[in-house]
């Protein structure tokens, strides 16, 4: 079997859900939090040092599926041609033990309640793989932020990095993705986060009178208070159908 994996540049993502919409459409998943295809976004850093952080993600189809194993009803599988993990819908029963499993939170559901949803998920594109036509999500990306290929070619081209910071290890299940992580931010105007204190602190009124502090430690303008930040980390797992929406939600 020849593994067949994506290519994620992260540099070139700017968020706009093509891929997303793309595979909806071409899929026939009708508006919702069925998403075979998603994109994370979340926010990091204090000014200057900002970033808006975006992750497209699609089923990885591990090497190791620890999804399948997890299926006690044998509905998750992996075919032999491309390594795709495929989902035998009349298998599934419902025990959401796939999503309890995937590091990633692969395994899609239409609901909540636990009896009513079957489970879904990206395939890879196998109908289009067998046209000899790359996935959807590759072909409609306007910045050309994913590839597919087979993996140890994809590796060969870009390296080896498996993974970005803030997900589970690769080790675990050994994801069929290879990435290209964002460069780091040059600043270009010095930023003296001490002297941003002190003017804070000297501000006065129009009459002269001291104004109310803003900062009160240096501590206070390094780092911004979890509460006031919308999305502060990448959440793979959501706990619900309305998390899954926020977390992959579009705030530009």
């Amino acid at each position: 079997m020849t593994q067949y994996g994506f290519f994620v540049d992260l540099s070139r993502c700017i968020g706009c859900n093509g891929c997303v919409i793309s595979c909806k459409q071409w899929h026939n998943i009708p508006p919702g939090p069925v998403k075979w295809m998603r994109v994370y976004q979340w926010e990091s850093g204090v000014f200057p040092d900002t970033r808006i952080h975006l992750l497209p993600i699609m089923c990885y189809h591990c090497e190791n599926p620890i999804c399948a194993k997890a299926c006690p009803h044998g509905a998750l599988y992996k075919e032999e041609k491309y390594g795709a993990v495929l989902v035998d819908a009349d298998k599934c029963q419902s025990t959401r033990k796939c999503w309890m499993a995937c590091p990633y939170g692969t395994p899609q559901f239409e609901e909540d309640a636990l009896e009513n949803a079957k489970m879904s998920k990206c395939n890879m594109c196998i109908d289009r793989l067998e046209d000899g036509l790359k996935p959807i999500c590759v072909l409609s990306c306007s910045m050309r932020a994913l590839e597919f290929g087979p993996l140890e070619k994809l590796i060969e081209a870009y390296g080896d990095e498996r993974r970005i910071e803030e997900m589970p290890k690769e080790t675990i299940t050994g994801p069929s993705v290879v990435f290209k992580p964002v460069d780091p931010k040059k600043p270009i105007v010095p930023w003296d986060h001490r002297r941003v204190l002190e003017l804070w602190q000297e501000r006065v009124s129009q009459n002269g009178d001291p104004l109310p502090d803003v900062f009160s430690k240096i501590g206070e303008v390094t780092q911004a208070p979890t509460e006031i930040v919308g999305r502060n980390k990448l959440v793979l797992k959501a706990k619900s159908n309305e998390e899954l929406m926020y977390y992959t939600m579009d705030d530009e």
